[in-house]
């Protein structure tokens, strides 16, 4: 194996140690990875806007005091489990109104969904980026039922948003999670251009990266995408190894030949394989 090829992997050290700052880089860069991701992207900002404006919705709930301490709220039936999704971006782009057509798939099934957003780095730390998602979820938890949430909720994010979701598998009010594209060790972005606005600290590093963690009881599916960069795809599958030395519940779900972006599509379909690994974390729940 070349240092290039192996610089998608989190370990062994040494063979990233050798590696130059664009091998580096590389590694960890969805939109160069993906030829077409300004297509996807484009696509995703246009239809989001479409959906949120027509779908029944309390929009801009509030869960702390600051701008984006907010979330958008898509309920479904009475009793139904509602899934929690947290947009990616790696902590420092995005917010969940240009993902919002991604609830399409579960409202059709009867679940609810709700968006958060969150303050981004360098604005916040990453600890504190989790704690915000920790504090949207004890809004729901208090105060779901005036909006319409009343069932099961399943902690889900892709990419940076799946770090997040994992983070907060244990929050009482969260039954299951589904993470979705992502990044579970989070030392190797010290060393990429990722931390020029994360400025990760070892502390950090320790307390966020899921593979340093016991894993939860709670059930977890894992899902990626065979053609996203093997550096997701090694954090996903330790992740899973992991929790499967654990004896934690939960599935490993590679989905064929789905790259960073086409991979949320699997939400936007009744069928989808991510509305799937959903509905199966939930078998006995009303909806």
């Amino acid at each position: 194996m070349s240092p290039a090829s192996a610089a998608v992997r989190p370990a062994p050290q040494e063979v990233w140690d050798t590696l130059s700052q664009a091998e580096r880089d590389a590694a960890y860069n969805n939109n160069a990875a993906v030829k077409d991701s300004a297509a996807w992207v484009e696509a995703r900002d246009k239809a989001a806007p479409l959906f949120r404006a027509a779908t029944p919705a309390h929009l801009d709930v509030p869960y702390g005091s600051g701008a984006r301490q907010k979330l958008d709220i898509y309920p479904g039936k009475p009793g139904a489990p509602c899934l929690v999704f947290i947009h990616g971006g790696y902590w420092q782009r995005n917010t969940r109104e240009v993902f919002a057509h991604y609830a399409e798939g579960l409202l059709a099934q009867g679940w609810s969904v709700a968006m958060p957003s969150y303050t981004l780095a360098p604005q916040a730390r990453l600890g504190a980026i989790v704690d915000e998602i920790g504090a949207a979820l004890d809004l729901i938890g208090k105060d779901g039922a005036q909006y319409g949430l009343t069932g099961p909720v399943v902690i889900s994010g892709w990419s940076a948003g799946a770090q997040l979701a994992v983070m907060q598998l244990d929050h009482p009010t969260v039954a299951a999670g589904l993470a979705v594209s992502g990044v579970y060790e989070l030392a190797p972005l010290r060393d990429t251009f990722l931390n020029a606005a994360l400025d990760l600290s070892k502390a950090e590093i320790a307390a966020c990266s899921p593979l340093r963690h016991d894993p939860s009881p709670k059930p977890l599916a894992i899902a990626y995408g065979t053609a996203e960069v093997p550096a997701l795809v090694h954090d996903s599958r330790a992740l899973a190894a992991k929790r499967v030395a654990a004896h934690a519940p939960g599935a490993l779900l590679p989905i064929l030949g789905a790259n960073h972006f086409s991979i949320l599509d699997e939400l936007r379909r009744p069928d989808g394989l991510l509305v799937r690994a959903a509905l199966d974390l939930m078998p006995g729940a009303h909806a």
